[in-house]
């Protein structure tokens, strides 16, 4: 159970990181260095900070229960995600770089109009509280196994924390912070990946217990549409995916900007692909060895539930003081997405809903700091309603609003003709018919997909629409 060093070593490493943040304050002068570093933030800290903005909590948990459960197969992301790096390569960043931006969706605003950006900007927003949310209630999980407390007091706990420094530090103390939150949580994977090894009589002992029920599958070639876990699905559809997040989320967008160049925007955007892989395996493989560990090392209780195992692991299998080290470095993957999200979505008002530029008082953006960290702690308390494990919920959420936000950048960068209004409503059909399509596969006979189709179903939705519009205009426009 967790004694009084495992105590000391997570309030040690909270202080820490709280502290680089209080360290950095005082140093924005305004907006623009609040939220983007004065444009100077070094590549290879801003390629670390995206990739422990991306893998997040949900990777810390859900990659293990997900082998555990299931297979290695959704290591095939990783794939996607960089099949997808040469486009966000050659048309997103240069394209952000060339418009001079301080958001994304100012963009749209210079392509379309201001409606187009609010309501991306929007779309966006609720995007990025949803998944906040989620990674809010991933820590609290542990906090709670640990220390008997409620998981909603757990929540509280773990959102103020990422609050406070963020709201302190800015974009500076979020990608420093970010990079070493990234080693603690690297070495944690890393420690217990090795602990777990040593219980055994070999590594290749631990991987081959788990390899003969079938858990160290990689590649599977099925066609299967409706599985989420095949080659084609979870590398080439799973592309688009990763374009719209990469390429239209504003966390992502925001490290662009912050390092000044397009060149270098591209050298953090490929890092934190390579390593993003690494990480992945790193701790799919924890979950390979969970799964040896206790069916022929120790049982399981049958009560705990799949993402509960690897905390339930935490708690009672590792010795005292290392079990400190894991939830800190868990509490590492949470505020590492946590304090990006907040920043993004603070970002995204000032610059979007109230159309404020670099120069705006740092105030203001503390304040949205604030509000909507609240909000994401407020969020959480939906993901105690849901029994999807940690992974499935955050791909899920994530897969509601990025077709239509992929959408408004493909117009805007191939279609600038295309009339404002009716790219709004293309978008918002897209959202509706994203949520009408399941009915119909039950109903009508339509073919059941994955949810890594999600995008693309919206996208496709979106543009035959806006194909609509535009013919039913022309046929009014020559009828009069």
């Amino acid at each position: 159970m967790f004694s009084i060093l495992d105590w000391c070593v997570l309030v040690v490493y909270l202080v820490l990181s709280s502290g680089l943040g209080l360290a950095l304050a005082g140093k924005s002068k305004n907006a623009g260095e609040f939220l983007f570093g004065g444009r100077s933030m070094p590549w290879f800290a801003v390629g670390v900070s995206l990739i422990a903005t991306s893998v997040s909590v949900n990777t810390f948990l859900g990659n293990p229960s997900e082998a555990y459960q299931h297979n290695m197969t959704m290591l095939m992301y990783s794939l996607g995600g960089l099949l997808a790096i040469p486009v966000i390569w050659f048309i997103f960043i240069p394209r952000f770089a060339q418009a001079n931006v301080s958001s994304a969706y100012q963009l749209l605003e210079l392509r379309f109009n201001r409606s187009v950006r609010l309501v991306a900007a929007g779309f966006y927003t609720g995007h990025l509280v949803l998944r906040t949310g989620v990674t809010i209630f991933g820590p609290s999980l542990i906090l709670s196994e640990i220390s008997g407390l409620s998981p909603s007091l757990s929540i509280i706990i773990t959102g103020v924390i990422a609050v406070a420094y963020t709201c302190v530090g800015g974009i500076r103390a979020v990608i420093w912070t970010d990079v070493i939150q990234f080693i603690v949580l690297f070495g944690g994977g890393v420690f217990v990946l090795v602990y777990i090894g040593m219980q055994f009589n070999s590594f290749s002992d631990a991987w081959n217990i788990a390899s003969q029920a079938g858990h160290t599958q990689i590649i599977d070639l099925d066609m299967d549409l409706a599985n989420a876990r095949t080659l084609f699905s979870a590398s080439l559809i799973y592309v688009v995916f990763e374009i719209a997040i990469r390429g239209c989320d504003q966390q992502f967008v925001q490290r662009y900007i912050s390092v000044g160049s397009a060149r270098h925007a591209n050298y953090s955007s490929l890092l934190s692909v390579v390593i993003g892989f690494f990480v992945a395996f790193l701790f799919y493989t924890v979950g390979i060895f969970l799964w040896s560990y206790y069916h022929a090392v120790a049982p399981l209780p049958e009560s705990i539930r799949v993402d509960k195992i690897f905390p339930y692991f935490i708690t009672h299998a590792l010795p005292v003081g290392s079990a400190g080290l894991l939830v800190a470095a868990i509490f590492a993957a949470a505020m590492s997405s946590l304090d990006s999200a907040i920043s993004a979505l603070a970002n995204t008002t000032v610059m979007d809903f109230y159309n404020k530029d670099d120069s705006t008082s740092v105030k203001l953006v503390q304040i949205w700091t604030v509000i909507w960290g609240c909000v994401g702690i407020a969020a959480a308390f939906i993901c105690l309603n849901d029994s999807s494990n940690l992974l499935q919920m955050a791909y899920k959420y994530l897969s509601l609003f990025t077709g239509p936000l992929l959408g408004f950048f493909l117009a805007a960068f191939f279609f600038s003709n295309i009339k404002p209004y009716a790219l709004i409503i293309g978008a918002l059909s897209g959202m509706l018919f994203l949520g009408v399509y399941p009915y119909l596969v039950a109903y009508y006979g339509f073919v059941k997909l994955a949810w890594v189709w999600n995008p693309i179903i919206a996208l496709c939705a979106m543009f035959s629409m806006i194909l609509i519009i535009h013919i039913f205009g022309n046929f009014i426009f020559k009828c009069k």
